[in-house]
């Protein structure tokens, strides 16, 4: 049986010992200097020698089947590998470097050790590679402990407090690692109360997760409240043009740093869903920045700035206003006018981590600021790890989307940003599959270019080691399409947001649809979706660059897949396979469910193959998601039936 192995109350996920079995059987030779990241190397492989009966030296003479040499350059990250004459060599130019080569050979297996291999450079594509985790450190009264988390409680806190014991978090920093993480944000952009102390005398509790993540190369940052130095400090006023207030925010940044050295900087949330900003003293978004930016400038650290930014009290009634136009209304015009260690961090669409959105105009249109496009592995839309959809082939269709038509969405990114989907849950992710997502994010983060089904190879072949051809074909079988499943039996043709409020779990149709929020799909007896054109609606395809803003402007020529993102259509409107968009939205809910039903009669036939509490997890999940899946097709294509009056014409039962 090729199981998981366990480590302590927690699975091992994509490192389970075997995984190093063919490291760990050869003699390795370290060539390199004193150091942190030399010395996790040491440690990774003298406890995989000490299991598989290889041999580590550092420095030694002797023949070597692999040898890992660096020079001192810490914080550079690339490394070479090549194999010539029966030696694997892997070359870096630090200790960082060299953490990430080693993972490489873990990853290869035996093919790290068979022939002949010419150089090889490795470089991430981003400095920043970076997961935010929504964690609070005190219970929150509605999000509770993990906002938008679906795995259990939080790794760092409980109870209003640090953890204890944080071997669950060195543990998880080498999962990171291993799939090439580099930066983490601890608690909840959204800062409550207990959280915004983090900031000041809870510091400590900051500095302790961070020296068990440093070992494995991950920069700890902290998300902050715009609003610290009147929470916090007890000044009248957070104006980021107050001398008080710089002037506080650079005392606490020393201190942080006097604690961390390493500190990665802030995480802010500002003028956004309530969270206070620069806006209510008259000052712009680069004036909030600049100011933090400011204070950290002399330590090296970094403000990820969130655009995150829109009206939230928005009259339904009012077909003008567009949440999605927000974030570049109220970010292009600041164009330039940011810290050079400023980022921007935009959400990868213009609304909020959808099933399908168009790619954030955003993204391409400030090119003298450093942007981060923000994903989100944590699945709050796209099924809560209740539900097996893995994203890689989403997040590589956003990072290989080109916003001009020539440069990539990959390319022009300066990092890429995450929200965890990670917890306290025995798996770590809740739905044993959904780490897959936490895998292929970390691989797209160092190479966005990368094929997302090599990067589920990789991550099958890993979490089951010597994986026969059924577990992996089963597999894939279960996770290739699982997106566009979710997505035929959720939201149709890129219109969104018809799930409960609040906790966003489940099928409600007008969940939304009379709502401030911004987030409206417009039906009615005639038609479907958004108007969204400049010709007669809100201008918004207008914020595109060449070509695409012709190519979304008409719904002759826009992507069926976001029809009525763009387009308030009729239901009897004909798409180009010769359906109309009534019949779609019927045919995509059943096939959906069928798709599900599919999946799951796979993985049970996978019994014999996983780690028998393995597999009984995903097959409850899988209950779980048969269940919703058959109620969001009843209730979809109810409410279309009713709303539209035209009956499906395969004559199926519609409830």
């Amino acid at each position: 049986m090729t199981g998981t192995t366990y480590s302590g109350d927690f699975d091992a996920a994509w490192l389970p010992p075997a995984a190093f079995r063919a490291v760990g059987s050869r003699r390795t030779l370290i060539r390199a200097g004193d150091g942190l990241w030399t010395d996790t190397v040491h440690r990774e492989l003298t406890d995989a020698c000490v299991r598989f009966g290889g041999r580590v030296v550092r420095d030694g003479g002797e023949d070597a089947e692999l040898v890992l040499e660096a020079a001192d350059a810490p914080d550079d990250e690339s490394f070479t590998l090549e194999r010539r004459d029966g030696v694997t060599t892997v070359t870096a130019s630090g200790g960082r470097g060299l953490l990430y080569g080693l993972f490489h050979v873990v990853r290869l297996g035996e093919d790290a050790f068979a022939g002949e291999r010419a150089r090889e450079e490795h470089r991430p594509a981003y400095a920043t590679r970076m997961l935010d985790h929504w964690d609070n450190v005190a219970v929150h009264p509605v999000m509770g402990q993990v906002e938008r988390g679906y795995a259990g409680g939080s790794l760092f806190w409980a109870d209003g407090r640090a953890r204890g014991d944080l071997d669950r978090v060195r543990a998880y920093g080498r999962l990171l690692a291993a799939c090439g993480v580099n930066a983490l944000a601890v608690n909840n952009v959204n800062v409550h109360a207990t959280e915004a102390r983090l900031l000041t005398d809870r510091i400590g509790d900051v500095a302790a997760i961070a020296d068990v993540l440093r070992p494995y190369g991950i920069r700890t940052h902290l998300s902050v409240t715009f609003a610290a130095p009147t929470v916090l400090g007890g000044l009248p006023t957070a104006d980021p043009l107050d001398e008080a207030v710089r002037d506080w925010w650079a005392e606490a940044t020393r201190r942080v740093y006097e604690e961390i050295g390493d500190f990665g900087g802030y995480v802010v949330k500002a003028d956004s869903e309530g969270q206070p900003g620069p806006f209510a003293y008259g000052r712009s978004h680069a004036d909030g920045a600049n100011m933090l930016a400011a204070a950290l400038e002399p330590y090296g650290g970094t403000v990820h700035w969130r655009a995150f930014v829109y009206d939230h009290h928005q009259d339904w009634r009012d077909r003008t206003t567009d949440r999605a136009r927000a974030a570049y209304d109220h970010f292009t015009p600041l164009d330039g006018a940011f810290a050079p260690n400023a980022v921007l961090q935009v959400k990868h669409g213009p609304m909020d981590f959808q099933v399908r959105e168009p790619v954030s105009p955003l993204i391409g249109a400030m090119p003298d600021t450093r942007l981060a496009v923000e994903l989100q592995v944590t699945q709050e839309y796209t099924g809560q790890q209740r539900h097996v959809c893995w994203l890689g082939p989403m997040w590589s269709e956003v990072l290989r989307f080109r916003p001009d038509g020539e440069v990539s969405t990959g390319r022009l990114a300066d990092g890429l940003v995450a929200v965890s989907n990670a917890g306290d849950d025995p798996f770590w992710t809740g739905h044993p599959l959904a780490q897959a997502n936490l895998y292929t994010f970390g691989r797209l983060a160092w190479d966005p270019a990368a094929d997302p089904r090599a990067v589920l190879d990789e991550w099958i072949a890993l979490t089951h080691p010597g994986a026969p051809e059924r577990l992996a074909e089963g597999l894939h079988a279960v996770l290739d399409g699982s997106w566009t499943t979710y997505e035929k039996y959720t939201a149709p043709l890129g219109v969104g947001f018809m799930v409960q409020p609040g906790h966003h779990y489940g099928p409600s149709v007008d969940g939304y649809e009379y709502s401030p929020w911004g987030t409206y799909h417009f039906a009615d007896r005639d038609g479907v979706g958004v108007d969204r054109s400049t010709a007669t609606g809100t201008g918004y395809t207008g914020q595109y660059a060449p070509p695409w803003a012709e190519v979304y402007e008409f719904p002759d020529t826009c992507p069926e897949e976001l029809l009525l993102f763009f387009h308030h259509v009729p239901y009897g409107h004909v798409l180009a396979g010769g359906k109309t968009v009534i019949q779609h939205i019927y045919d995509t809910h059943f096939e959906g469910v069928e798709e599900a039903e599919e999946a799951r009669r796979v993985w049970a036939g996978l019994a014999d193959l996983v780690e028998p509490a393995r597999h009984a997890r995903v097959a409850e999940r899988f209950e779980e998601q048969l269940r919703s899946a058959r109620e969001w097709r009843d209730q979809i294509n109810s409410y279309f039936l009713r709303k539209s009056g035209v009956p499906d014409e395969r004559g199926r039962t519609i409830h």
